[in-house]
């Protein structure tokens, strides 16, 4: 039981690495902001990550996220994988990526997997080759190993331990690990924000490419990228069947730096932005929002505010909402509650959605 370095709360639902209680967060932010910035300074030091996006004077200016970084010789922006040598990026942003990739048997573990083409009936036959969950076909599953957040909880933070530069690979490499089996490419991570150049391009090669079969490319990410790209990412999920995921991990932006390091002001925004082009293909849904359930920190007024967000803009946007499990930084936390997961289900229930999802009830407890 951890207590909060402000009020002197004590409570198994308050994080001993963050030290500040929620309630503190949303009420003394320019008291507890110090213990958040800390806090991830510690969580990325272990990495050689920067502890904030760089602002160097005379650095390279990276306009790919929400960060900005103006990254200076010899260094890195927040993401890990955007580095000045001598006055150029290391690294052709367009051509290669850094990531590893792999056939993932359909149906998978993906958040959409309720409502995509790979696990539902939705979007056949037009862009699924089955009236069910794609059984004997593939995903290629590509995970960027960058990030443009800093995720206390983060699930897949064990890519941070091999930033080795020499592992980035080129688009054709990508490409030619789709086969006749393969019918939708997913990409997430990390988070693809960081790299997204290269997906792109990897996505129009591996489209022309296969143009004779169905093929979705869909994204899974924080939606902190730049706004300029929202529409390019809608329309390549668009035509080719797939699905943008976005993570809302919280409502209140104070609660968002505090467990990401990062606002989530261009995700909201950008959310907004890709929902615009749902009346282009209602099915399948183009357009999924997640939530993960983080006890102590993301509770039914947190997911009731995100809900009405969603319903607000389209009532028939799906929403998953998924069940916490302790790891990374705050593996003090205790499983999401099911009571919890309960709450917040009718929470949003309330604020008007029409389809939601509980992901990951295995973890309840």
């Amino acid at each position: 039981m951890a207590s909060c370095h402000l009020c002197g709360q004590e409570s198994p639902f308050i994080s001993s690495f963050l030290g500040v209680c929620r309630t503190c967060l949303l009420e003394r932010f320019p008291s507890a902001q110090e213990w958040v910035m800390e806090a991830h300074s510690r969580a990325r030091k272990v990495f050689g990550l920067p502890a904030q996006p760089p602002r160097d004077d005379d650095g390279l200016s990276c306009s790919l996220c929400i960060n900005q970084c103006q990254v200076g010789e010899g260094k890195v922006g927040y993401c890990g994988v955007r580095r000045n040598k001598q006055g150029r990026w290391e690294m052709n942003q367009a051509k290669i990526g850094f990531f590893s990739a792999y056939l993932d048997p359909l149906p998978t573990n993906c958040v959409a997997d309720w409502v995509c083409p790979g696990g539902s009936s939705a979007g056949y036959p037009q862009f699924s080759y089955t009236p069910g969950a794609e059984w004997g076909y593939s995903n290629l599953a590509v995970f960027f190993h960058s990030c443009t957040f800093d995720c206390l909880y983060c699930q897949n933070w064990h890519f941070r331990e091999s930033l080795d530069f020499s592992e980035a690979q080129t688009t054709d490499s990508l490409v030619r690990m789709i086969d006749e089996r393969t019918s939708c490419v997913c990409y997430f991570g990390g988070d693809p924000a960081s790299q997204l150049p290269f997906a792109i391009k990897a996505s129009r090669e591996a489209l022309k490419e296969n143009r004779q079969k169905i093929l979705r490319i869909c994204w899974e990410t924080n939606g902190s990228f730049n706004p300029r790209l929202a529409e390019t990412l809608a329309k390549l999920a668009l035509d080719s069947g797939g699905c943008l995921k976005i993570d809302l991990k919280a409502w209140y932006e104070e609660i968002n730096l505090a467990l990401c390091g990062v606002s989530n002001k261009w995700t909201l925004n950008n959310f907004r932005l890709l929902a615009e082009f749902i009346p282009l293909r209602p099915n399948p849904p183009l357009l999924i929002a997640s939530t993960l359930l983080v006890p102590g920190y993301i509770d039914e007024e947190e997911v009731g505010r995100i809900a009405q967000f969603i319903a607000e803009i389209n009532p028939e946007i799906p929403y998953s909402l998924l069940a916490f499990h302790p790891q990374f930084m705050l593996k003090d936390l205790p499983p999401t509650p099911r009571v919890l997961a309960e709450k917040c289900y009718k929470a949003a229930r309330r604020a008007g959605l029409r389809q939601i999802h509980l992901g990951n009830i295995h973890l309840l407890q």
